[in-house]
């Protein structure tokens, strides 16, 4: 890993967030959607700035931020689904990706925990 754009987490990342751009371009409530939208570009953002620190716990510090932010965004495609914001089908496939994604974030510091 040379950059933080190799990271398959990064990139997972950056992919659920447009997921969720695209999922709500259309809601009004301008509050709820900027809410998910920020959390989720928290993700990678955070893997980003993490990995730019160049210190390991730091980039650990970093990655439990953008686990948080997965639970966050996972409990407003909740609410998003019971405001009828997004259709079942989306809220499923949405909340899968969140939940893989916290998992390998998971699992990725566990292993940097492992190199100190």
């Amino acid at each position: 890993m040379n950059t933080f754009e190799d990271l398959e987490i990064w990139k997972e990342g950056m992919r659920l967030t447009v997921k969720i751009y695209r999922s709500l371009k259309d809601c009004r409530d301008y509050g709820f959607k900027d809410q998910i939208q920020r959390a989720s570009v928290s993700i990678p953002s955070n893997i980003s700035e993490g990995f730019e620190r160049q210190t390991n716990k730091e980039f650990i510090q970093f990655l439990f931020i953008a686990k948080g932010s997965c639970g966050e965004v996972r409990t407003q495609l909740y609410l998003a689904k019971e405001l009828k914001y997004i259709n079942t089908e989306e809220f499923y496939e949405l909340l899968d990706k969140a939940k893989q994604l916290s998992a390998k974030i998971a699992s990725f510091i566990k292993t940097r925990r492992e190199k100190v």
